[in-house]
C-alpha cells in the first residue's frame, strides 16, 4: 500500500500542468507588452537621431552652397549632385553622407522633405511613424524635425 502512494505522488496532475502553464502565459504577455512599448519608443528616438543627422547634413550643403536643396531635389541631393533647380557649386565629391544612400527611418519607409517648409521653416523632414501614413497616435504618429528639437 505505501509504494503505491508513492507512485501517485511522483507525477504531476493535468490541473496542476495546467495552472503552470496559464502562469507562464500570463508572464509573457505582461514582458512581451512592456517589451513592445520599449521598442517603439527606441524607433521613435532612433528616428529623431537620424532627422538630427539629415539636419546637419543639410546645414553643411547650405554651408558649401549657399542655400538648402529644394523640394524637387530632394535629400538625395546630400549623396549625390542634384542636376535640376539650382547649381550646387561647391559639391563635395562624396557628397554629405556616408554609405551612398538617404537613410530610411526605422519602419523602413522614406522620410519626407520639404524646402521651403510647410510651416515657415527653411526646410522640414517628417517620419510617418510605424504606419508609414499620415497622421496616428503612439507609434504610428509623425514625427517632425521641426516638433523635436
Amino acid at each position: 500500500m505505501k509504494r503505491s502512494r508513492e507512485k501517485r505522488q511522483l507525477g504531476m496532475t493535468l490541473i496542476e500542468i495546467m495552472v503552470v502553464v496559464t502562469i507562464l502565459g500570463i508572464l509573457a504577455t505582461i514582458v512581451t507588452v512592456n517589451v513592445l512599448d520599449r521598442l517603439d519608443q527606441a524607433k521613435v528616438s532612433a528616428a529623431v537621431t537620424q532627422m538630427k543627422n539629415l539636419e546637419a547634413a543639410l546645414d553643411e550643403f547650405r554651408r558649401d552652397n549657399g542655400f538648402y536643396p529644394s523640394t524637387e531635389q530632394s535629400l538625395k541631393s546630400l549623396i549625390e549632385k542634384p542636376t535640376i533647380g539650382r547649381e550646387a557649386k561647391r559639391y563635395p565629391r562624396n557628397g554629405y553622407l556616408k554609405g551612398g544612400a538617404v537613410p530610411r527611418d526605422p519602419w523602413d519607409c522614406d522620410f519626407i522633405y520639404h524646402s521651403p517648409g510647410l510651416n515657415g521653416n527653411p526646410y522640414e523632414i517628417t517620419s510617418l511613424g510605424s504606419d508609414c501614413a499620415e497622421g496616428g497616435e503612439d507609434a504610428d504618429a509623425d514625427i517632425r524635425s521641426w516638433e523635436s528639437q
